[in-house]
Protein backbone atom coordinates (compact mmCIF):
# COMPACT_ATOMS: atom_id res chain seq x y z
CA UNK A 1 0.00 0.00 0.00
CA UNK A 2 1.36 3.54 -0.59
CA UNK A 3 1.64 6.15 2.19
CA UNK A 4 -1.56 7.83 2.40
CA UNK A 5 -1.22 11.63 2.42
CA UNK A 6 -4.82 12.57 3.66
CA UNK A 7 -6.48 9.61 6.05
CA UNK A 8 -9.32 9.86 9.10
CA UNK A 9 -8.50 8.26 12.14
CA UNK A 10 -11.78 5.96 12.16
CA UNK A 11 -14.65 6.90 13.42
CA UNK A 12 -17.73 9.02 11.78
CA UNK A 13 -21.25 10.56 13.23
CA UNK A 14 -23.58 7.89 12.88
CA UNK A 15 -26.47 8.91 10.53
CA UNK A 16 -29.81 9.19 12.60
CA UNK A 17 -31.51 6.48 10.99
CA UNK A 18 -28.47 3.94 12.21
CA UNK A 19 -29.06 5.18 16.03
CA UNK A 20 -32.61 4.80 15.83
CA UNK A 21 -32.17 1.14 14.30
CA UNK A 22 -29.66 0.46 17.03
CA UNK A 23 -32.05 1.73 19.94
CA UNK A 24 -34.62 -0.13 18.37
CA UNK A 25 -32.94 -3.34 18.89
CA UNK A 26 -31.69 -2.78 22.34
CA UNK A 27 -35.50 -2.56 22.94
CA UNK A 28 -36.19 -5.97 21.21
CA UNK A 29 -38.33 -4.07 18.68
CA UNK A 30 -35.87 -5.22 15.82
CA UNK A 31 -33.46 -8.35 14.86
CA UNK A 32 -29.67 -8.41 14.58
CA UNK A 33 -30.22 -9.13 11.15
CA UNK A 34 -32.07 -5.80 10.86
CA UNK A 35 -29.94 -4.06 12.34
CA UNK A 36 -26.68 -5.88 10.36
CA UNK A 37 -28.71 -4.56 7.15
CA UNK A 38 -29.19 -1.01 8.19
CA UNK A 39 -25.21 -1.07 9.36
CA UNK A 40 -24.65 -2.08 6.00
CA UNK A 41 -26.56 0.70 4.68
CA UNK A 42 -24.42 3.69 6.43
CA UNK A 43 -21.61 1.76 5.92
CA UNK A 44 -21.84 2.06 1.75
CA UNK A 45 -23.15 5.91 2.36
CA UNK A 46 -19.92 6.49 4.53
CA UNK A 47 -17.48 4.92 2.44
CA UNK A 48 -19.23 7.21 -0.66
CA UNK A 49 -18.47 10.16 1.17
CA UNK A 50 -15.00 9.46 1.98
CA UNK A 51 -14.30 8.50 -1.69
CA UNK A 52 -16.29 11.53 -2.94
CA UNK A 53 -14.34 13.62 -0.71
CA UNK A 54 -10.82 12.27 -2.07
CA UNK A 55 -9.69 10.48 1.24
CA UNK A 56 -6.50 8.20 0.33
CA UNK A 57 -7.71 5.27 2.53
CA UNK A 58 -11.38 4.48 3.81
CA UNK A 59 -12.87 3.02 6.70
CA UNK A 60 -16.12 1.88 8.02
CA UNK A 61 -17.07 4.36 10.55
CA UNK A 62 -17.14 2.35 13.35
CA UNK A 63 -20.86 1.72 12.39
CA UNK A 64 -21.38 -1.53 13.77
CA UNK A 65 -19.66 -0.77 17.17
CA UNK A 66 -21.17 0.94 20.58
CA UNK A 67 -17.61 3.03 20.88
CA UNK A 68 -13.77 2.06 20.19
CA UNK A 69 -13.07 -1.00 22.12
CA UNK A 70 -16.15 -1.65 23.94
CA UNK A 71 -17.61 -4.21 21.13
CA UNK A 72 -14.32 -5.81 20.86
CA UNK A 73 -13.31 -6.40 24.20
CA UNK A 74 -16.62 -8.28 24.77
CA UNK A 75 -16.55 -10.60 22.25
CA UNK A 76 -13.28 -11.76 24.46
CA UNK A 77 -13.65 -15.01 26.40
CA UNK A 78 -12.74 -14.76 29.89
CA UNK A 79 -13.87 -10.97 30.46
CA UNK A 80 -16.43 -8.83 32.62
CA UNK A 81 -17.36 -4.97 31.46
CA UNK A 82 -19.02 -3.02 34.18
CA UNK A 83 -19.54 0.51 35.12
CA UNK A 84 -16.86 3.03 35.66
CA UNK A 85 -15.84 5.43 38.20
CA UNK A 86 -15.86 8.90 38.12
CA UNK A 87 -11.87 8.64 38.42
CA UNK A 88 -11.42 8.80 34.99
CA UNK A 89 -14.02 10.89 33.21
CA UNK A 90 -14.64 13.02 30.04
CA UNK A 91 -17.76 14.80 31.91
CA UNK A 92 -20.69 14.10 33.56
CA UNK A 93 -22.39 13.08 30.45
CA UNK A 94 -19.66 10.00 29.40
CA UNK A 95 -17.66 7.74 31.84
CA UNK A 96 -16.00 4.73 30.70
CA UNK A 97 -17.04 1.91 31.37
CA UNK A 98 -14.11 -0.51 33.44
CA UNK A 99 -12.78 -3.94 32.36
CA UNK A 100 -11.55 -6.78 34.36
CA UNK A 101 -10.30 -10.57 33.71
CA UNK A 102 -12.23 -13.03 35.22
CA UNK A 103 -10.63 -15.69 33.54
CA UNK A 104 -8.35 -16.96 30.73
CA UNK A 105 -8.19 -14.41 27.84
CA UNK A 106 -9.48 -16.25 24.48
CA UNK A 107 -11.47 -15.68 21.56
CA UNK A 108 -13.93 -18.11 19.86
CA UNK A 109 -13.59 -16.49 16.01
CA UNK A 110 -12.31 -13.43 14.24
CA UNK A 111 -14.00 -10.17 15.40
CA UNK A 112 -13.27 -7.32 12.98
CA UNK A 113 -12.48 -9.57 9.68
CA UNK A 114 -16.19 -9.68 8.58
CA UNK A 115 -16.44 -6.08 9.12
CA UNK A 116 -13.31 -5.79 6.78
CA UNK A 117 -14.62 -8.42 4.23
CA UNK A 118 -17.88 -6.05 4.05
CA UNK A 119 -16.28 -2.66 4.07
CA UNK A 120 -13.80 -3.78 0.96
CA UNK A 121 -16.58 -5.46 -1.09
CA UNK A 122 -18.05 -1.70 -1.11
CA UNK A 123 -14.64 0.40 -2.19
CA UNK A 124 -12.21 0.67 -4.68
CA UNK A 125 -10.07 2.05 -2.26
CA UNK A 126 -7.85 1.29 0.13
CA UNK A 127 -9.28 0.54 3.50
CA UNK A 128 -8.33 0.13 7.32
CA UNK A 129 -9.35 -1.43 10.29
CA UNK A 130 -9.22 -0.11 13.40
CA UNK A 131 -8.95 -2.23 16.60
CA UNK A 132 -8.23 -0.86 20.58
CA UNK A 133 -4.98 -1.70 22.22
CA UNK A 134 -4.60 -4.47 24.65
CA UNK A 135 -3.54 -1.76 26.94
CA UNK A 136 -7.18 -1.49 27.48
CA UNK A 137 -7.32 -4.67 29.42
CA UNK A 138 -4.85 -4.32 31.76
CA UNK A 139 -4.45 -0.41 32.91
CA UNK A 140 -7.18 0.85 34.91
CA UNK A 141 -6.39 -1.43 37.72
CA UNK A 142 -3.37 -3.02 36.98
CA UNK A 143 -2.81 -6.07 38.64
CA UNK A 144 -6.32 -6.07 40.98
CA UNK A 145 -8.07 -5.86 37.33
CA UNK A 146 -6.50 -9.64 36.78
CA UNK A 147 -7.65 -12.51 38.61
CA UNK A 148 -5.38 -14.09 39.95
CA UNK A 149 -6.92 -16.98 40.23
CA UNK A 150 -7.19 -17.26 36.38
CA UNK A 151 -3.47 -15.94 35.91
CA UNK A 152 -0.83 -16.17 39.13
CA UNK A 153 1.71 -15.23 37.19
CA UNK A 154 0.89 -11.48 34.86
CA UNK A 155 2.97 -12.77 32.02
CA UNK A 156 0.56 -15.75 31.18
CA UNK A 157 -2.44 -13.01 31.10
CA UNK A 158 0.02 -10.64 28.73
CA UNK A 159 0.81 -13.96 26.43
CA UNK A 160 -2.62 -15.02 25.85
CA UNK A 161 -3.47 -11.25 25.00
CA UNK A 162 -1.01 -10.68 22.95
CA UNK A 163 -1.62 -14.50 21.42
CA UNK A 164 -5.37 -13.58 20.35
CA UNK A 165 -4.09 -10.03 18.88
CA UNK A 166 -1.33 -11.92 16.85
CA UNK A 167 -4.46 -14.38 15.68
CA UNK A 168 -6.70 -11.09 14.93
CA UNK A 169 -4.39 -9.36 12.75
CA UNK A 170 -3.52 -12.85 10.98
CA UNK A 171 -7.09 -13.17 10.53
CA UNK A 172 -7.40 -9.60 9.05
CA UNK A 173 -4.43 -10.36 6.49
CA UNK A 174 -6.03 -13.28 5.15
CA UNK A 175 -9.02 -11.26 4.45
CA UNK A 176 -6.87 -8.87 2.36
CA UNK A 177 -6.58 -6.61 4.78
CA UNK A 178 -3.27 -4.50 4.36
CA UNK A 179 -3.68 -1.57 7.19
CA UNK A 180 -4.27 -2.23 10.72
CA UNK A 181 -4.66 0.90 12.99
CA UNK A 182 -4.05 0.31 17.08
CA UNK A 183 -5.56 2.95 18.84
CA UNK A 184 -4.55 3.84 22.22
CA UNK A 185 -5.00 6.70 24.26
CA UNK A 186 -3.88 5.41 26.98
CA UNK A 187 -0.06 5.65 26.78
CA UNK A 188 -0.93 9.57 27.02
CA UNK A 189 -2.05 8.56 30.52
CA UNK A 190 1.37 8.31 31.50
CA UNK A 191 1.67 11.86 31.07
CA UNK A 192 -1.01 12.99 33.67
CA UNK A 193 0.32 13.08 37.54
CA UNK A 194 -3.39 11.94 38.40
CA UNK A 195 -3.46 8.77 36.42
CA UNK A 196 0.44 8.05 37.09
CA UNK A 197 -0.30 8.53 40.81
CA UNK A 198 -3.15 5.87 40.22
CA UNK A 199 -0.30 3.53 38.98
CA UNK A 200 1.72 4.16 42.03
CA UNK A 201 -1.19 3.46 43.54
CA UNK A 202 -1.09 -0.31 42.26
CA UNK A 203 2.31 -1.07 43.50
CA UNK A 204 4.07 -0.51 39.71
CA UNK A 205 6.09 2.24 38.93
CA UNK A 206 4.84 4.29 35.51
CA UNK A 207 8.20 3.26 33.68
CA UNK A 208 8.27 -0.12 34.40
CA UNK A 209 4.21 -0.31 33.27
CA UNK A 210 4.91 1.70 30.41
CA UNK A 211 7.99 -0.40 29.31
CA UNK A 212 5.45 -4.13 29.63
CA UNK A 213 2.94 -1.70 27.36
CA UNK A 214 5.27 -1.56 24.49
CA UNK A 215 6.64 -5.00 24.86
CA UNK A 216 3.35 -6.28 24.72
CA UNK A 217 1.88 -3.88 21.73
CA UNK A 218 5.02 -5.45 19.84
CA UNK A 219 4.56 -9.09 20.87
CA UNK A 220 1.10 -8.56 19.58
CA UNK A 221 2.27 -7.40 15.93
CA UNK A 222 5.73 -9.65 15.93
CA UNK A 223 4.26 -12.21 13.15
CA UNK A 224 2.33 -9.77 10.86
CA UNK A 225 3.36 -9.68 6.80
CA UNK A 226 5.91 -7.62 5.33
CA UNK A 227 3.38 -5.85 3.40
CA UNK A 228 0.72 -5.28 6.19
CA UNK A 229 1.17 -1.39 7.39
CA UNK A 230 0.59 -1.38 11.41
CA UNK A 231 -0.21 2.11 12.88
CA UNK A 232 -0.90 3.21 16.07
CA UNK A 233 -2.79 6.21 17.01
CA UNK A 234 -1.78 8.02 20.37
CA UNK A 235 -4.75 9.98 21.58
CA UNK A 236 -5.56 11.70 24.40
CA UNK A 237 -8.99 10.77 24.72
CA UNK A 238 -12.53 11.38 22.92
CA UNK A 239 -15.90 11.47 23.79
CA UNK A 240 -18.22 13.86 23.35
CA UNK A 241 -15.99 16.55 22.36
CA UNK A 242 -14.12 16.07 25.18
CA UNK A 243 -10.56 14.69 26.35
CA UNK A 244 -8.74 13.12 29.44
CA UNK A 245 -5.44 13.68 28.77
CA UNK A 246 -3.00 17.06 28.46
CA UNK A 247 0.17 17.80 27.38
CA UNK A 248 2.90 17.00 25.14
CA UNK A 249 4.27 13.68 23.86
CA UNK A 250 7.77 14.92 25.80
CA UNK A 251 7.29 12.54 28.80
CA UNK A 252 7.13 9.33 26.40
CA UNK A 253 8.20 10.29 22.96
CA UNK A 254 11.66 9.03 23.35
CA UNK A 255 10.87 5.42 24.78
CA UNK A 256 7.56 4.76 22.82
CA UNK A 257 9.23 5.84 19.29
CA UNK A 258 12.23 4.18 19.82
CA UNK A 259 10.55 1.00 20.92
CA UNK A 260 7.44 0.18 19.27
CA UNK A 261 7.90 -2.13 16.05
CA UNK A 262 4.76 -0.17 14.33
CA UNK A 263 5.24 1.33 11.13
CA UNK A 264 3.09 4.98 11.11
CA UNK A 265 2.54 7.15 13.92
CA UNK A 266 -1.14 8.81 14.01
CA UNK A 267 -0.67 11.79 16.74
CA UNK A 268 -2.83 14.67 17.75
CA UNK A 269 -1.52 17.92 17.07
CA UNK A 270 -4.79 20.09 16.91
CA UNK A 271 -4.52 22.74 19.64
CA UNK A 272 -2.35 24.00 22.10
CA UNK A 273 -3.57 21.04 25.10
CA UNK A 274 -1.27 18.81 22.55
CA UNK A 275 1.95 20.94 23.26
CA UNK A 276 4.98 21.11 19.87
CA UNK A 277 6.05 18.96 17.30
CA UNK A 278 9.21 19.07 19.56
CA UNK A 279 8.72 15.32 20.80
CA UNK A 280 8.84 14.40 17.18
CA UNK A 281 13.12 14.97 17.12
CA UNK A 282 12.91 11.23 18.55
CA UNK A 283 11.17 9.59 15.65
CA UNK A 284 12.69 7.05 13.86
CA UNK A 285 13.84 7.64 10.28
CA UNK A 286 12.19 4.38 8.88
CA UNK A 287 8.42 5.55 10.39
CA UNK A 288 5.80 7.73 9.31
CA UNK A 289 3.89 10.61 10.84
CA UNK A 290 0.34 11.50 10.26
CA UNK A 291 -0.13 14.33 12.16
CA UNK A 292 -3.57 15.35 13.57
CA UNK A 293 -3.87 18.80 12.76
CA UNK A 294 -7.59 19.24 12.03
CA UNK A 295 -9.89 19.04 15.21
CA UNK A 296 -12.91 16.87 15.27
CA UNK A 297 -14.19 18.23 18.55
CA UNK A 298 -15.37 22.00 17.37
CA UNK A 299 -16.91 22.90 14.16
CA UNK A 300 -14.84 25.46 13.24
CA UNK A 301 -12.21 25.14 10.21
CA UNK A 302 -8.73 25.48 10.51
CA UNK A 303 -7.44 28.18 8.17
CA UNK A 304 -5.49 26.40 5.22
CA UNK A 305 -2.65 28.69 5.70
CA UNK A 306 -1.57 27.55 9.11
CA UNK A 307 -2.06 24.52 9.13
CA UNK A 308 0.22 24.13 5.95
CA UNK A 309 2.62 26.36 7.65
CA UNK A 310 2.62 23.70 10.89
CA UNK A 311 3.52 20.81 8.46
CA UNK A 312 6.79 23.00 7.41
CA UNK A 313 7.45 23.01 10.73
CA UNK A 314 7.36 19.21 11.92
CA UNK A 315 9.18 18.83 8.38
CA UNK A 316 12.15 20.07 10.01
CA UNK A 317 11.96 17.40 12.59
CA UNK A 318 10.20 14.58 10.18
CA UNK A 319 10.64 15.01 6.64
CA UNK A 320 7.92 16.16 4.55
CA UNK A 321 8.32 12.82 2.68
CA UNK A 322 6.85 10.82 5.94
CA UNK A 323 4.62 12.73 6.96
CA UNK A 324 0.55 13.36 6.09
CA UNK A 325 -2.47 14.76 7.44
CA UNK A 326 -5.50 14.02 9.22
CA UNK A 327 -8.26 14.90 12.00
CA UNK A 328 -6.48 14.85 15.36
CA UNK A 329 -9.07 11.72 16.52
CA UNK A 330 -12.53 9.85 15.21
CA UNK A 331 -15.70 11.92 14.73
CA UNK A 332 -17.32 9.51 17.10
CA UNK A 333 -15.34 7.33 18.85
CA UNK A 334 -18.36 6.46 21.33
CA UNK A 335 -21.83 6.16 19.49
CA UNK A 336 -23.53 9.39 20.64
CA UNK A 337 -20.55 11.20 18.49
CA UNK A 338 -18.73 14.70 19.30
CA UNK A 339 -20.63 18.01 19.47
CA UNK A 340 -20.44 18.82 15.31
CA UNK A 341 -22.77 17.97 12.24
CA UNK A 342 -22.21 15.48 9.25
CA UNK A 343 -21.78 19.02 7.44
CA UNK A 344 -19.20 20.11 9.34
CA UNK A 345 -17.60 16.74 9.17
CA UNK A 346 -17.57 16.52 5.72
CA UNK A 347 -15.89 20.28 5.37
CA UNK A 348 -12.77 18.88 7.31
CA UNK A 349 -12.04 16.46 6.10
CA UNK A 350 -12.37 18.24 2.23
CA UNK A 351 -10.02 20.80 4.82
CA UNK A 352 -7.72 17.59 5.15
CA UNK A 353 -7.45 16.45 1.71
CA UNK A 354 -7.17 20.07 0.05
CA UNK A 355 -3.78 20.52 2.33
CA UNK A 356 -2.73 17.32 1.46
CA UNK A 357 -2.86 18.10 -2.58
CA UNK A 358 -1.63 21.63 -2.04
CA UNK A 359 1.85 19.91 0.30
CA UNK A 360 2.50 17.18 -1.78
CA UNK A 361 0.48 17.33 -5.14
Amino acid sequence: MSHPRAETVGSFLRPDYLLASRADFAAGRTTAAQLRATEDRAIREVVAMQEDVGLDVVTDGEYRRENWWIDFVAKLRGVDISSGSGAVAFDQSYVPKMVRTVGRISADAPIVAPDYRFLASVTRKPAKVTIPSPTRMHFHGGRRSVSTEAYPDIEEFFADLAAVYRAEIAALEAAGCRYIQIDDPLMTYFLSPKLRAEIEADGETPEQRLARYLELLNQCIAARRKDTVIGIHICRGNARSEWISEGSYEGIAEQCFGTLEVDRYLLEFDDARSGSFAPLRFMPNDKQVVLGLITTKTPQLEDTATVLRRLDEASALVELDRLAISPQCGFASVVEGNKVTEADQRAKLELVVGIARTAWG
